[in-house]
């Protein structure tokens, strides 16, 4: 415990001394680093930020040393985030597919030449990934995917389509679920492959979302090569790689409400700032009593928080438990924003244009973005499923 004390004080006072101010404000999306070759720092102290905590090797901080990352165990991990979130640090590093999802299933699954030749590039911001799993055929049932890879002895071939692949205009490369055997049952004869995206036969189309935004893309293959020495697992059995991915990526969503990115006030916040108050109190009793079961709520997800991640360093965590913290932090995420702007009346009406602050725009926008986080992932009503059979061991 006193070590843990003292690596606190050290991190606290390393993030004082080297945290650009500018970097301590809350960020839109468009205001965070995502690295990759098409990427660009949103200002020189965003550059700044990135290049000290890449030296400390704090992009990926839980990653072994010899892959780019630096080593901390789960408590110092930890210990990070919180004096990051305690003084309003944004990540450096966007956690994005590369960092949060295919990083943590290479250092399970991958070989010494793949998490070798990767896992470094995702740490230095050198690469950014997207996921190609979704396709217009096969959302929530994803084991019906239907893009082919064919075997072509030293590598594949792969045809087809993804649909909804975040950020694929952007990436450099993808990790995408493919079928390699069409005459296996629809859980078998998947594979796991990665996949250069800036290859001839491959090609990108975005699609513009309500919020404005066209983060979503379709992503056609055609006679695109994959080598097998970028197959992640055994051929025909990606589907047990597939779905430990998707546990990270859930851990991923439900802690998107807690990074220093967004907008910038609580629902009590707003409440303070556009409501009349008697003694304290809003005097509109239906909003209060919401405000209260929101904070209520939110604190309990914290508690939850704290209880799973003690379980995990006794390894007594079911990994299945991510589904639990995926559903119920996407819906409070959602619940947030729907407060926020009934707190703010008209004026959380802004969309663009004169008459509204930049933090009102940021909250109409950010209540449009948060409907796709109980579908992406997995919709909100798969993660019932998983946990009613897996966690509580229901009947069918």
């Amino acid at each position: 415990m006193e070590n843990q004390e003292t690596f606190r004080r050290e991190v606290a006072n390393w993030l004082e001394e080297n945290c650009p101010p500018a970097m301590r404000e809350p960020a839109r999306p468009e205001d965070l680093y995502n690295g990759g070759s098409k990427g660009e720092f949103p200002c020189e102290d965003a550059r700044l930020w990135f290049e000290r905590m890449l030296a400390r090797g704090w992009t990926a901080p839980d990653w072994p040393e010899e892959y780019g990352g630096a080593g901390l165990n789960k408590d110092e991990s930890k210990i990070l985030k919180q004096e990051m979130k305690r003084l309003g640090c944004r990540p450096a590093l966007a956690a994005g597919q590369g960092l949060a999802m295919l990083g943590p299933a290479l250092l399970e699954y991958g070989t010494e030449q793949q998490k070798r030749e990767h896992l470094p590039k995702i740490a230095r911001g050198e690469v950014r990934w997207c996921q190609g799993y979704s396709e217009p055929g096969a959302g929530s049932d994803l084991a019906n995917i239907q893009c082919k890879a064919e075997d072509k002895g030293d590598h594949f071939l792969v045809n087809g389509t993804k649909i909804w692949t975040s950020n694929a205009d952007a990436a450099d490369w993808i990790f995408c679920l493919v079928r390699t055997d069409s005459e296996a049952p629809k859980h078998e004869g998947i594979s796991f492959v990665l996949m250069d995206m800036a290859q001839q036969g491959v090609s990108v189309s975005p699609i513009e979302l309500i919020s404005g935004d066209s983060d979503f893309c379709q992503t056609f293959f055609d006679n695109a090569r994959v080598e097998k020495r970028n197959m992640l697992g055994e051929q025909n059995k990606g589907w047990g790689v597939a779905k430990r991915l998707l546990q990270h990526e859930r851990t991923l969503m439900s802690e998107l409400s807690e990074l220093a990115v967004g907008p910038r006030y609580s629902p009590s916040e707003v409440a303070r700032r556009y409501l009349p108050m008697a003694d304290g109190k809003l005097l509109d009793g239906n909003l209060r009593q919401q405000l209260t079961q929101y904070d209520m709520d939110a604190m309990v997800m914290g508690l939850a928080k704290q209880k799973a991640f003690e379980e995990g360093r006794q390894g007594m965590l079911d990994p299945n438990t991510t589904s639990f913290f995926k559903y119920y932090a996407t819906e409070l995420d959602q619940r947030c924003s729907e407060l926020k702007l009934a707190l703010m009346g008209t004026q959380g009406l802004g969309w663009e244009g004169e008459g509204f602050d930049s933090d009102e725009l940021m909250e109409a926008r950010h209540w449009a973005h948060s409907k796709i986080l109980t579908i992406a992932g997995g919709s909100s009503e798969i993660q019932l499923n998983v946990v009613a059979k897996r966690v509580l061991q229901l009947p069918d």
